[in-house]
C-alpha cells in the first residue's frame, strides 16, 4: 500500500496498485456508478444534447436509498418546495459528475494494465495522473468514503467501536476499505498539494 506521491520530473501524480488493490477499487467505483445511475435522475441517453440540457424534469423528493441522501442532502431543510425545486434543477447533473468522477477511475485503472478478470498472480498497477484527474478521482474518493460510512453506520469518534471486532467480522473487513480508501485520498490530497 504505497498511496499517491507527486513524480519529480514529470510532476504527475503517481501511484502503484497490487492487482488486488486496483480490482477493489475499480469494484468499489464500479458499484457507486451503478447506485447513482439506478435511478430516475439520472440523464436520459437517448435525448438530445440540447434537450438534455434544458430539461428540468429531475426529482423533487430525497432519494430513498440512505447511501444517495447523504450525497444529495436537502438543499433547504426548513423549506420543502425549495427544496424540490432546487433538486429539480440540480440534482440530475450531480449525479452525472460524480458518476463521471467514478468512471475516470475505472478507465485509468484499465488504461494502466487492469485486465476486465484479475487472474493473475503479482500483477502491479501504476498510474499516473494530471493533475485535473487526480482531482476527479480526489472528489470521487469523497463520495466512496460518504458510501462507505453511510452503508456502515461509521459516526464521529467512534474508531474504538471498530477497531474492536473480530478479524472476522464482515463489517471489520468493510471498515478496513473504507480507512484504505481514506488513506488514498490523503496521500492524493498531500501530492497535489507537493508544489516542490
Amino acid at each position: 500500500m504505497s498511496g499517491f506521491a507527486r513524480h519529480r520530473r514529470s510532476r504527475l501524480v503517481i501511484a502503484n496498485f497490487t492487482g488486488f488493490e486496483a480490482d477493489l477499487l475499480r469494484s468499489l467505483a464500479s458499484q457507486l456508478v451503478e447506485l447513482l445511475r439506478n435511478e430516475a435522475a439520472v440523464p436520459r441517453e437517448d435525448m438530445d444534447p440540447f434537450e438534455a440540457m434544458m430539461d428540468f424534469s429531475g426529482p423533487t423528493s430525497e432519494p430513498e436509498d440512505p447511501v444517495l441522501a447523504r450525497l444529495f442532502p436537502t438543499a433547504y431543510p426548513g423549506d420543502e418546495e425549495a427544496s424540490a425545486e432546487f433538486r429539480r434543477f440540480t440534482e440530475g447533473a450531480l449525479r452525472d459528475g460524480k458518476a463521471n468522477a467514478a468512471v475516470t477511475i475505472i478507465d485509468r485503472l484499465e488504461e494502466a494494465g487492469l485486465p476486465a478478470e484479475l487472474s493473475e498472480d503479482g500483477l502491479m498497477i501504476d498510474v499516473e495522473l494530471d493533475e485535473a484527474t487526480a482531482e476527479t478521482w480526489m472528489r470521487s474518493f469523497t463520495d466512496l468514503r460518504l458510501a462507505l460510512a453511510t452503508r456502515l453506520g461509521i459516526e464521529d469518534g467512534d474508531e474504538d467501536v471498530w477497531h474492536a471486532l473480530s478479524d472476522e467480522d464482515p463489517r471489520a473487513q468493510a471498515h478496513d476499505i473504507y480507512e484504505w480508501v481514506g488513506y488514498l485520498q490523503e496521500t492524493l490530497v498531500e501530492a497535489l498539494s507537493d508544489r516542490r
